[in-house]
């Protein structure tokens, strides 16, 4: 049916449901169109897509259980991904390197020392990841801050500006030890301490300005930021552990290696074993041949149960009686020698009276005869003068030698003569 036929009322009617249905197509149609940039959106944030990222490479042994796109964790959260798994060339060192990417603004903390990458292993289907450690010292690895070469003349026009800082370590004259840090803030005092060390051309940040794309990135080598090009990465040193496949069969190995001695040391220990029983057994024949002397041995304590028992073991009944008898006399010849003692003493007693009065007697004499001792004195020199006399004479001279068997009192030798002609 031709538009042209319908009435006007249905041309109306009909151009009114159109206009409907062309709001209706074009309201889902823009949430739809909301819907999908949302969720574009959303994934973007959620990827880091928008978010600047900082790349960074590392070497490994064996590129096992690593795969484009597998997060990279710091702190045990997702902070990047791995961007290429790809095999060096057969003439360098190295086997594999793994390049990947840390967003905005997790990069900030890694740092030139203290963070390096762990490889380990991420569940038991041989399936690895990649964990970066914070940095505890050292220089921030990116900068976003503009990056320029200037000269000793245009950095004395700073003065009282501070927000210009040394992009690199400031060695002495002779290049060996680090006179001013990078990152130092350059006034005045220490652009003269760069002209002391001999610089005239230096690289420096302006602090006060920062970019949202990376600017320099820090070299090792030279100890100082570099500009950044497309291209460049930050190489990380690793920490690599085999993948836990490889090393349970690495320990199933160990295990088969180890195996033949665990079975020698089974065997042993059966051997030990058996000797264990034998030596229970014997002990048994052993336990049967001491049961006597253990019954005899229980009625011995029995007997000694009773008072005075353990004294009639030790000392048998005769010798018992001798002990009485010897000890009997012993009490005798005590008491007789104690009775001789006392008659003794009285007879010394005796005897000390005596010899008492004794000395009493010659004391008395003596002061009575006072040349009593003169008298004797007198005659024991004259016994002394006869006996040298003796001595002396030639008949007796013989009878008495001295020490050395010679006479004593020999008549003396005649003298030498002397020499004629000596003058004497």
């Amino acid at each position: 049916m031709a538009l042209q036929d319908l009435t006007p009322q249905l041309r109306t009617r009909l151009s009114r449901m159109e206009r409907v249905v062309g709001w209706f197509v074009f309201l889902a149609v823009a949430l739809l169109v909301c819907g999908f940039a949302y969720y574009i959106h959303n994934t973007a944030e959620r990827k880091g897509w928008f978010k600047t990222k900082a790349p960074f490479f590392i070497f490994t042994d064996r590129a096992t259980g690593l795969k484009i796109g597998d997060p990279i964790t710091l702190m045990g959260m997702p902070v990047g991904q791995i961007t290429q798994v790809e095999p060096m060339d057969p003439g360098t060192p190295y086997n594999i390197c793994v390049k990947f990417e840390l967003v905005d603004p997790y990069h900030g903390y890694i740092w030139t020392d203290g963070s390096f990458a762990k490889v380990t292993s991420a569940d038991f289907l041989g399936n690895r990841t990649i964990e970066v450690t914070k940095g505890t010292n050292g220089y921030p690895v990116f900068m976003f801050h503009p990056l320029a070469e200037y000269s000793l003349e245009t950095a004395r026009a700073w003065t009282g500006d501070a927000r210009y800082k040394l992009a690199g370590d400031a060695y002495d004259t002779a290049g060996q030890n680090i006179v001013m840090p990078a990152l130092t803030t350059l006034h005045l005092t220490n652009i003269n301490r760069l002209a002391s060390c001999g610089v005239t051309q230096f690289f420096a940040f302006d602090a006060s300005v920062r970019q949202k794309s990376i600017t320099a990135m820090w070299y090792d080598k030279d100890g100082r930021y570099v500009p950044f090009r497309d291209g460049s990465a930050y190489w990380l040193l690793q920490d690599e552990s085999g993948a836990l496949a490889e090393r349970l069969e690495k320990l199933v190995k160990e295990v088969e290696v180890a195996l033949p001695n665990i079975l020698a040391l089974t065997n042993q220990i059966n051997r030990v074993l058996s000797n264990s029983a034998d030596l229970t057994s014997n002990l048994n024949v052993v336990a049967l041949s001491v049961r006597p002397a253990i019954s005899n041995m229980a009625t011995l304590t029995a007997q000694l149960d009773r008072p005075g028992a353990l004294g009639e073991w030790l000392i048998p009944t005769n010798i018992n009686r001798q002990l009485d008898s010897t000890l009997g006399g012993a009490t005798e010849t005590i008491r007789a020698a104690n009775t001789n003692l006392a008659s003794l003493v009285q007879n010394l007693n005796r005897s000390l009276d005596h010899l008492a009065s004794i000395t009493g007697n010659f004391s008395n004499q003596m002061d009575s005869n006072t040349n009593l001792l003169e008298t004797i004195s007198k005659t024991i020199r004259d016994t002394d003068d006869l006996l040298e006399g003796l001595k002396r004479h030639w008949f007796l001279r013989s009878a008495f030698r001295n020490k050395a068997g010679a006479a004593t009192n020999s008549p003396p030798l005649a003298p030498l003569k002397s020499p004629k002609g000596t003058g004497r």
